[in-house]
């Protein structure tokens, strides 16, 4: 039998870090993860939006292949 997923709720969760580590990702980028009038150039997509999350996520949990970029 497959063990239940592990839901981490609260600070510091692998979740949480991923999240906080893709806004930092996308600050450096200069890409907004909110819509902006001003700056239409630099919003991003549903896309980028879940692979940087997924990315981060990956690398939080030390699953990141490094091979890969």
């Amino acid at each position: 039998m497959a063990d239940a997923p592990v839901v981490h709720i609260g600070e510091n969760s692998p979740e949480e870090v991923a999240f906080k580590l893709m806004k930092t990702i996308a600050d450096v980028e200069g890409k907004l993860l909110y819509f902006s009038k001003d700056h239409r150039d630099r919003g991003v997509d549903r896309a980028y939006v879940l692979n940087t999350y997924a990315e981060c996520l990956e690398a939080v949990l030390g699953r990141r292949d490094l091979d890969q970029n």
